[in-house]
């Protein structure tokens, strides 16, 4: 099968890619490079089976050629990180609007199967278990932070929407704090930065008390999980809770991981406004319910909180410390 992969240089997007082609696939990687990074997907320059084109999902012509000539589209790229949320909020939801209605179109129009990448930002800041039929409980509109959940339940909305009307086979994921090798804490990502403070002798800096609680999955286990719903028939239509269920707070994985690193660091907390200003709210809570993925597909995570942290830490000493926090 020949992928089309947005933001195929991403992350997420760089270890789906390897993963598609060691299974045999052609991959066709698509990403402007505004938060993607070339290094991502060097194990794969050379390799015959793959092909990247730097540009973006905002270009329709782009998007249509590349779609054209692709068997099934994921559509990964998007506007990340809560401080270019929080800072830029029209940047970033004409790229997840607009850039998401343009994949959209264009695989409609050439009858592709479709993932399209959302969020667990979609369900709020309710405090319950997150269900894929959970109601959905947000901040006012003055707050910037939640017009990231409002742009991605958008783009939920016109995946069904395409379902339902031009019959798209479609499957949406919500991913859930997905963590591992190659991502970067420029972007705010928690355990990054972390690790990369407790290593370089820093204070392992804490947004707010500390108290808040997140649910961490390591990237090969989500790619696993992606790989498989891609494949699944019983899959389209619906949307998928991808992620652990593993609940720790913020305080606790700074522990954990002086701990494991043996990290002499101190633990400091730092008040979320002198991070990203007045406009911003925190989620207190976040922990996903897999049981539909896991009765459709089978899945489970097989990375606990301790290898996902050691796998970092070594992830780290290969490329240096700093370079966790190195931006694309």
């Amino acid at each position: 099968m020949r992928y089309l992969v947005t933001g195929g240089a991403g992350f997420i997007g760089g270890h789906l890619s390897e993963a598609l082609v060691a299974r045999g696939d052609e991959v066709v990687a698509l990403d402007d490079l505004s938060t993607g990074r070339t290094r991502n997907i060097d194990a794969l320059r050379g390799t015959d089976r793959f092909s990247f084109v730097e540009g973006s999902i905002l270009d329709p012509d782009v998007v249509g050629s590349l779609a054209r000539d692709a068997d099934v589209i994921v559509h990964l790229a998007a506007a990340i990180g809560v401080k270019l949320i929080v800072e830029q909020p029209l940047r970033s939801m004409r790229t997840n609007i607009t850039g998401t209605e343009l994949v959209l179109e264009a695989a409609a129009r050439h009858g592709r199967r479709t993932l399209i990448a959302s969020t667990s930002e979609v369900y709020g800041r309710t405090l319950e278990v997150m269900h894929e039929q959970a109601d959905r409980v947000l901040g006012p509109t003055t707050v910037a932070r939640w017009s990231y959940s409002a742009a991605k339940a958008i783009d939920e909305h016109m995946a069904f929407a395409y379902a339902r009307e031009q019959a798209l086979p479609v499957v949406i994921v919500r991913f859930f704090n997905t963590v591992g090798p190659r991502q970067t804490g420029a972007y705010a990502g928690v355990l990054p930065r972390l690790v990369s403070q407790a290593l370089l002798g820093e204070p392992l800096t804490i947004y707010g008390d500390g108290s808040q609680t997140r649910c961490f999955c390591d990237v090969e286990d989500v790619v696993r999980a992606v790989v498989t719903l891609l494949d699944s028939d019983d899959a389209l239509g619906e949307a998928f809770n991808v992620g652990s269920t593993n609940e720790v707070s913020m305080t606790e994985l700074a522990e954990r991981i002086l701990e494991i690193s043996g990290s002499a660091s101190r633990i400091a907390y730092r008040p979320y406004a002198d991070v990203y200003g007045d406009n911003y709210e925190d989620i207190p809570r976040r922990v996903p319910d897999t049981s539909k993925l896991r009765n459709v597909t089978g899945w489970s995570p097989t990375h606990d909180l301790h290898a996902i942290i050691k796998r970092m830490i070594d992830h780290a000493h290969e490329i240096g410390p700093a370079q966790l926090l190195a931006p694309a």
